[in-house]
Formats: structure tokens, C-alpha cells, sequence
């Protein structure tokens, strides 16, 4: 993640009368990992999203078809026919990035589903929104840092083509914060999803209700001593455990459903 700071927000995109059904589509940052929940579920930016929304409107209904360690052809196979069939007010699109974070990603097939995806569901909602993601600063963003601007510059070249939003959470300074993500590295925190949610409100073209993008304060940063449980900690319980679903060809989201498969009223949500 750049130092430098944010470039300035573009334009709001002009919202509908009223966003009366979303759907969400996408991996476990859609998911919501790792914004967990007391019964053991996870919440994430979309549900809080659709809890802001659903104050909105009486008759919202929400859907939420991202399931963890998606890639985007099973996205594109899984979730897309089924979300356009809804032909919902809001659609979120997040994926690709599980792919370009593996060894050998064809990047150009990556992108050319992508867009199979979008060009799908962008005549069949209100509004598109896309996302370049947040990305933990550290050695393993500058190793793929270029694979991620390969991807996020086709997003914003998919946009332009077809009338989506794209928000822009890579150049977020404040997400790139470490304190920003749990414990495997990989998802964002209970507040990192909160400012998300913030961030897709507000280029809806919703009144901000906080400044999403305000850094954390500063931290007197942990010493060599916690640094290195903390690896050792993540390589025990995270690491090895994800090699190890690779070398098998196993997914984390393997044999599991959406937890919201259909448009419905939103119940304890928020």
C-alpha cells in the first residue's frame, strides 16, 4: 500500500429513488471474514451495508451469494446467473484478487471473466458497483502490488464500459493499516468492514455519517519479541493450514452454500 495519501474521492454516483434490493456477490471480503459474530457467523460491509439501506426502505430485501476462497470463474459459474435473475436496485461485484494472489494466475482470463460478469449483470440491475480492494501494507502487497494494479485498472476500464461505480478502497491509506486486519492477514477487522460499508454509502451518493478514510492513531509499534509470536502464530494457525488446502486443490468455501441465497427482508442484521 503507497504511503502517499488518498487521491481525492471521485464524484458520487447519482442513486435511484430508492435502493429497494441488493445483492451481493463475491469471496470472503463479501462474505464478511472476519467480522465475527458472537453465534460464530460473520457480518462483514455487506450486511452492514444492507442494514443502512434496509432503514431506508420498507420493503427492502437483500441477498448475499459470496461464499470464501471463491475464485472468479466459480463467481462467474455460480453467482452471476442467479444475481442477475434478481434484477436487484444494487449489485456489489468483488472478485478476482484470490486469483491474482496465486502462483502462475493468467491474469488476461481473470479480467476477460470479469467482464463475461459484468456485462451480465450490468443490463439487468440499477446500479453496478465494483471494487478496487484494500490490500494490507507489507512485504506480500509489494509482491503482487503489480498483478493488483493490472486488475483494478481493467475494473476501472469495465466500469467506463458499462455504466458501473467503482469504489476505490486500494488507494485507502487508513484500510492498509495492519490494525485494520485480523489475525490470518487476509480480512479486515470488525472496523475495517465498517469503513468499507461507509465508503460504498457514501459513493452511492448517501449522506456520510463518518470520515471513512481517517487514519488510525498512531501506535507505538509492537516489539521484536511480539513481532515474532505474531509470526509464529499466523504460519501455526493461518499459513500452513492454507498451504495445505493448496497442495490438495481444496477450497476454505468448498461444500458451503451463501448464507443469504435469496432476495428476503433483512432480520437481525446491523
Amino acid at each position: 500500500m503507497t504511503s502517499a495519501a488518498p487521491s481525492a474521492p471521485a464524484e458520487s454516483a447519482q442513486p435511484p429513488v430508492a435502493f429497494r434490493s441488493f445483492v451481493a456477490l463475491g469471496d470472503s471480503f463479501t462474505e464478511g471474514m472476519s467480522d465475527l459474530l458472537p453465534d460464530g457467523t460473520y457480518r462483514g460491509w455487506a450486511d452492514l451495508l444492507a442494514a443502512r439501506l434496509a432503514a431506508l426502505e420498507p420493503e427492502f430485501r437483500y441477498a448475499n451469494l459470496a461464499v470464501r476462497g471463491k475464485l472468479i470463474g466459480q463467481i462467474a459459474a455460480d453467482q452471476v446467473g442467479p444475481a442477475a435473475a434478481m434484477e436487484a436496485d444494487l449489485v456489489t461485484l468483488v472478485g478476482g484478487l484470490n486469483d491474482v494472489l496465486r502462483p502462475g494466475c493468467d491474469t488476461a482470463r481473470v479480467c476477460a471473466l470479469l467482464e463475461e460478469s459484468v456485462a451480465a449483470l450490468a443490463p439487468s440491475c440499477g446500479t453496478l458497483v465494483l471494487m478496487r480492494s484494500p490490500g494490507r501494507r507489507g512485504p506480500v502487497l509489494e509482491r503482487y502490488r503489480p498483478r493488483m494494479e493490472q486488475l483494478f485498472d481493467f475494473i476501472d476500464g469495465l466500469a467506463d464500459r458499462y455504466g458501473a461505480v467503482v469504489v476505490d478502497l486500494f488507494s485507502s491509506h487508513a484500510l492498509g493499516d495492519p490494525r485494520m486486519w485480523a489475525d490470518d492477514r487476509l480480512h479486515l477487522t470488525a472496523e475495517g468492514h465498517r469503513r468499507v460499508a461507509e465508503a460504498v454509502w457514501q459513493r452511492l451518493g448517501l449522506p456520510a455519517e463518518s470520515a471513512w478514510d481517517t487514519p488510525l492513531p498512531p501506535a507505538a509499534p509492537p516489539s521484536w519479541a511480539a513481532r515474532r509470536a505474531a509470526d509464529l502464530r499466523f504460519a501455526r494457525v493461518h499459513l500452513l493450514p492454507w498451504i495445505g488446502r493448496r497442495l490438495t486443490g481444496r477450497s476454505s468455501g468448498d461444500g458451503r452454500a451463501p448464507k443469504r441465497p435469496g432476495l428476503a427482508p433483512l432480520t437481525g442484521t446491523g
